[in-house]
């Protein structure tokens, strides 16, 4: 396994380019130089000793210095021992409600974002747990298996929006059993899911399925995300607002947040409800929730030694910088005579 112990440093790599600039602007000024003072031709037999290949020479050995010099500080390592590592954590399954009621912007920039930036700052608290994704509208999808790649769940995040899911409605208790079915098999109490959402269901009988879960062993916690009084659900085309959703009289439709339906939801799974506001997203208070769950260990394979490699990169840099300060600009003795051969039968 190859890694890189201090990538930053590859950033030095970006000025190589620069380097080059000034060497090309450095040799032109000087070809400029010895054309005012007479002919080009005339100028290389009066300075015979000048050699425009050691120069370049001495230029390339510089920038092959430079190349490995950065290399060694970012210091490359090679993974020389594979084994079972264990870990603890929490099995976690996030739900989250895409349905077009979370459009609405009665929280900035709307409910959907703000339900996206508090999955990001809960990845961010997150410490060897796993995690899968399940988005759910009129239906409910596994978006993430289980994982404890928190890169990749912030990747699928991104691509999550009110499109997702065809069937638009707000089924939590279809979120719930798809949450409880894609959990791993085994030990139940250290599982839990995390349904984010305004909790405005319309599809199921979401208590139902928080009961089955909690008999399940799995713990189900609600995030409330919106306000009470509400606001109306914008209609997009082209990511542009075109007006608001409106009833089959032409009332503006207002979608209110419902927390008594998650927090009976919550009470019925064994978890807890925590509401979002503008500056507060609840999440601390969630989190030391979950991280109060007995966690239970798992195995995973892993590099756990890595050997230095920077010392190699470092010794070529250091002869490269050596052989380009022992090597002159002038044509050797050998070169001098070769090229007056070349004259000699020229002038012939």
């Amino acid at each position: 396994m190859f890694r890189i112990a201090y990538p930053f440093f590859l950033w030095g790599l970006l000025v190589l380019p620069i380097f080059g600039l000034l060497f090309a602007a450095r040799m032109s000024w000087k070809r400029k130089a010895i054309k005012r003072f007479g002919d080009p031709a005339l100028m290389a037999v009066l300075m015979p000793d000048r050699s425009q290949g050691k120069i370049r020479t001495k230029f390339f050995l510089l920038a092959a210095a430079w190349i490995f010099l950065i290399v060694g500080l970012s210091n490359p390592q090679i993974g020389s021992k594979y084994e079972e590592v264990k870990r603890q954590g929490v099995d976690l399954i996030i739900a989250l409600d895409v349905s077009n009621s979370m459009l609405a912007e009665d929280i900035r920039p709307n409910r959907l974002e703000r339900a996206r930036q508090a999955i990001i700052k809960l990845l961010d608290k997150l410490q060897d747990d796993r995690i899968g994704i399940v988005i759910f509208a009129g239906d409910a999808y596994l978006q993430l298996p289980f994982t404890n790649d928190y890169a990749a769940a912030r990747l699928f995040l991104s691509t999550v929006s009110n499109e997702s899911i065809q069937y638009q409605g707000t089924a939590i208790g279809a979120a719930i059993q798809m949450g409880v079915k894609s959990l791993p098999r085994g030990g139940m109490r250290n599982k839990a899911v995390i349904v984010i959402s305004d909790g405005e269901n319309h599809e199921d009988d979401a208590l139902a399925e928080a009961k089955a879960a909690k008999e399940a062993g799995v713990i189900v916690h609600t995030l409330g995300i919106g306000s009470v009084d509400g606001s109306p659900i914008p209609e997009m085309r082209d990511g542009e607002r075109i007006g608001f959703k409106t009833d089959e009289n032409g009332q503006t439709v207002i979608s209110r947040m419902n927390p008594q339906m998650l927090q009976d939801v919550a009470l019925a799974g064994g978890g807890k409800f925590v509401q979002a506001s503008g500056s507060d997203i609840g999440l601390e208070e969630l989190f030391s929730e979950i991280n109060t769950m007995q966690k239970s260990d798992f195995g995973t394979k892993a590099f756990t030694d890595y050997e230095d490699r920077f010392h190699y990169f470092l010794l070529v840099a250091l002869l490269l910088l050596l052989v380009e300060f022992l090597m002159n600009e002038r044509r050797s003795a050998l070169s001098r005579r070769m090229n007056l051969f070349g004259s000699k039968r020229k002038n012939g």
